[in-house]
């Protein structure tokens, strides 16, 4: 009988790629390269506002937390007349186990945050209460009704829970070695490694005793092991801040390497307990900054810890069909309910916000979809409406979001503390529709949030309106709400000076917005503050500057895929083709919706020459946002054109002299015919020239034309003259040459891209702004070449690559002579290369 396939979904919050790289390349986190090597990773993106509660609800539910209602650290008692921390009863959305439960399946969940009060599913529920115990080891600590599901395991599952009284040296010093020289009165730090230690191998235990005793198709489990430790000992994490004193920083310094670790070792007894037929997945909701963006003093708002918390966390999967040792990308927290949904074979909800990840598979089995979960009717394994309060008030748990800093103590007040508690939800949802770009139910929510009066804090409101403002393009509503902020007493210092630069850009102040940013550069340099110098430095065409803001931006973050998309647009700009292409692809890679690097990569491949690819990422840009459908529409007709008509240049020469025949040279302008006059002058072929346009800074060794060229259009009776010599005539105006004569048309050909910039910096018109009118042309006039020389009989005609003319003379050289058929002195000829004249290249 064919062995059931399992998914064991495992959350490290917080875990992120950034300290997981050292320490595998060390050996130190065996167990997830071991999933790695047999399985596929890649980063996972975060979403707007990052706090963990709401996060993980989406990873359950596929969904953003306007639509499952989990808004935040905190809500509303039932009653509406108190607060405490959130439980599953804000979610308004089925989780993976409801569903599973409704489809016949058993799931186990132990930790999910939030799962209490737990869900009557097939399956066991060990709540996010469970590991919460009184810190004073002197009181009992009962497992409260609703923290397990089912309720006749509460017994067996009591006594694997373990207080922060019972962990030891033997557990402290293998990550606080020097441990003893802390001096317990004044540092904390000993009592937070015990109650975040104890916490998660509480969880450990439960989780390793069910996959152990009971059976499970679905199994997840939730660690803030990482998180926890990151916001108790970040700040001494090396490289050493300059404002950590030493002493601490030579106790602490490990404590984050030495959390992965103790993470990984978990994952290895986790793995030592699933079969081959179980998928593995492990993810973080988002990722942790260790750099120069840690904060050391915390400003006085709602959640603020959760400004160190970076745009990606970390995600990989191992097990049947999934692909090996790969890098996925483009992968966010919504996409994680749909593929577990596919992986069993069951139908995604449309109104889901996430997309099955369907690169992760080896086979890919069609999607199967139905319109929404939610209006299914049967039994799916969820809590009555109807709860009691009072076993729901759990003082140890809102003391550590206190703790953590994630939300203030509640005032002595209750009235007070259930205001500022519905203003932080209400603001929490406008950032949801904030971070979705929704700015039309965003801003009707912040615009009542600001009509509050104390003791609620306005000025969030603002900063949220003002950069809603800013990205509508709304300035002079962007600068009310900018002077009202200045107005306001502030409890920490805001940081205007983006929006600032942006106001200032509106009215075409750009030297003042630059010297604003400068200033701001000066004073604190970041990624952001280089990025926006960078825009403005591309908004003057001072590409190499803005090159170098971005490439400066990066070196902060470098995994912002806005930024990589920056820099790919200026080395566009400086026709650095391959490495524009490099960048796109990068933020592509980071973020796979990202309409504005496809388009970037479809233009950087198009100058590349690769018009297939080229096509497909336009084609993706154009699907993926409306404001670049136009654009992206008008770049693929353009390709199309030229894949359904491509020029195919075929000489045309029998390679013998004919008697009085004229030698055209010919090309667009700037493709290389002065440097081919001049070699047949040298080579001892008469010129057909009146020297009346001299030699300059463009053509330095002379243009050897003839002023009645111009006009041979209109008059082509002179040509007589032109017997057994050699004349310049540009490729529009050769159709015009009188039939009666035999020609030898030496034709050069040079890269588009490059006629039209040396055409642009001949006239002093910018080099960078791309005439696509004139490409057009310039390609018919080609097409128009090929055809005239095909049909006219006393015509003969080679094509000489410009740069083969520079970089293989000799065989150009041979080329040439043997067509004329005459002898020529080719030392001479190949003298009149001159490579440093190469200067407009593609």
């Amino acid at each position: 009988m064919k062995k059931k396939n399992k998914v064991l979904l495992l959350g490290w919050d917080a875990a992120d790629w950034k300290i997981i790289g050292p320490l595998l390349a060390k050996g130190q986190m065996p167990a997830l390269k071991k999933l790695i090597d047999k399985g596929v990773y890649g980063n996972m993106a975060t979403m707007n506002p990052p706090y963990s509660p709401m996060l993980w609800s989406t990873v359950a539910t596929g969904k953003t937390p306007d639509k499952h209602g989990v808004l935040g650290f905190l809500e509303l008692a039932p009653d509406l007349k108190g607060i405490r921390p959130v439980t599953a009863s804000s979610r308004k959305s089925r989780a993976l186990w409801n569903i599973f439960h409704n489809q016949g399946l058993k799931s186990n969940l132990v930790g999910w945050w939030p799962s209490f009060p737990a869900e009557p599913i097939n399956g066991v529920v060990v709540t996010d209460k469970f590991q919460k115990v009184n810190i004073n080891p002197n009181l009992k600590n009962p497992i409260v009704e609703g923290t397990i599901h089912p309720n006749d395991l509460v017994k067996d599952l009591h006594d694997l829970r373990v207080h922060p009284s019972e962990i030891t040296e033997a557990h402290i010093l293998p990550f606080i070695p020097k441990a003893g020289k802390i001096d317990q009165e004044k540092d904390q730090g000993l009592q937070t490694f015990a109650k975040v230690m104890a916490e998660n191998v509480s969880l450990h235990n439960a989780a390793t005793n069910l996959m152990r005793t009971t059976e499970w198709d679905f199994m997840a489990v939730y660690y803030d092991f990482i998180d926890h430790f990151c916001h108790a000992f970040m700040k001494f994490h090396p490289p050493k801040l300059p404002s950590i004193p030493q002493d601490l920083f030579e106790i602490y310094n490990d404590c984050i390497f030495s959390a992965y670790r103790f993470q990984d070792m978990m994952l290895g007894r986790m793995l030592d307990l699933v079969d081959n037929d179980t998928t593995v997945i492990v993810m973080s909701d988002h990722g942790y900054e260790s750099g120069n963006k840690r904060i050391l003093k915390m400003p006085k708002y709602q959640a603020a810890p959760a400004l160190e918390h970076r745009q990606f966390g970390m995600f990989v999967a191992a097990g049947p069909n999934i692909k090996k040792n790969e890098k996925v990308f483009g992968l966010g927290l919504v996409d994680v309910t749909p593929t577990i949904l596919h992986m069993f074979d069951l139908p995604v909800g449309k109104d889901m916000d996430g997309k099955i990840a369907l690169d992760i598979f080896e086979d890919v089995k069609p999607p199967k979809f139905i319109d929404s979960w939610e209006t299914i009717e049967g039994d799916f394994g969820e809590n009555s409406k109807h709860e009691k309060n009072d076993q729901l008030n759990d003082q140890e748990a809102m003391q550590q979001l206190i703790d953590l800093g994630y939300i203030e103590a509640p005032d002595e007040k209750i009235e007070v503390s259930i205001l500022k508690t519905k203003c932080d939800l209400k603001h929490n949802l406008a950032r949801v529709y904030q971070g979705k770009k929704d700015y039309k139910n965003a801003k009707p929510i912040l615009l009542e949030l600001i009509q509050e009066k104390e003791p609620v804090d306005v000025i969030p409101y603002f900063m949220d309106l003002l950069s809603i403002s800013l990205e509508e393009q709304e300035f002079d509503k962007a600068e009310s709400y900018l002077n009202e902020l200045r107005t306001r007493d502030k409890k920490f210092k805001i940081n205007t000076y983006f929006s600032e630069a942006k106001i200032l850009l509106s009215k075409n102040k750009v030297a003042k917005a630059l010297e604003l940013l400068t200033k701001a550069k000066n004073k604190k340099p970041n990624g952001e503050v280089w990025f926006q110098i960078g825009k403005i430095h591309m908004r003057l065409d001072h590409f190499e500057n803005a090159k170098e803001a971005f490439e400066n931006a990066l070196k902060f973050e470098i995994d912002s895929a806005k930024y990589h998309q920056a820099l790919a647009v200026t080395l566009i700009r400086t026709n650095q083709f391959e490495e524009a292409a490099e960048h796109a692809l990068t933020a592509i890679e980071l973020i796979k919706y990202f309409p504005e690097a496809h388009y970037t990569l479809g233009e950087a491949l198009e100058k590349l020459g690769d018009k297939e690819n080229a096509k497909k990422a336009y084609e993706t840009a154009a699907a993926l946002k409306p404001k670049t459908h136009h654009r992206a529409e008008k770049a693929i007709e353009n390709i199309n054109e030229a894949l359904e008509n491509p020029i195919v240049f075929k000489d045309k020469s029998n390679f013998k002299y004919r008697k009085d025949q004229i030698v055209i040279v010919s090309g667009l302008p700037r493709s290389g015919t002065s440097l081919m006059m001049q070699m047949l002058d040298k080579g001892g072929l008469e010129v057909l020239t009146d020297s009346n346009r001299k030699a300059d800074k463009s053509n330095p060794k002379g243009y050897l034309e003839f002023e009645p060229v111009k006009t041979l259009h209109r008059d082509n009776s002179w040509l007589d003259k032109a017997q057994n010599k050699s004349l310049k005539v540009v490729a529009p105006l050769l159709k015009f040459l009188d039939p009666k004569y035999r020609y030898k048309v030496i034709f050069m050909n040079r890269d588009l891209n490059e006629v039209l910039k040396s055409q642009q910096k001949m006239i002093g018109k910018d080099v960078d702004t791309f005439p696509v009118k004139l490409f057009e042309t310039y390609k018919k006039h080609l097409k128009q070449v090929e055809h005239w020389k095909d049909k006219e009989p006393s015509v003969e005609l080679i094509y000489v690559d410009y740069k083969e003319a520079l970089n293989n003379t000799s065989t150009t050289v041979k080329k040439v002579i043997s067509f004329i058929g005459k002898a020529m002195n080719e030392e001479h000829m190949e003298s009149c290369v001159d490579k440093t004249l190469y200067r407009n290249k593609s």
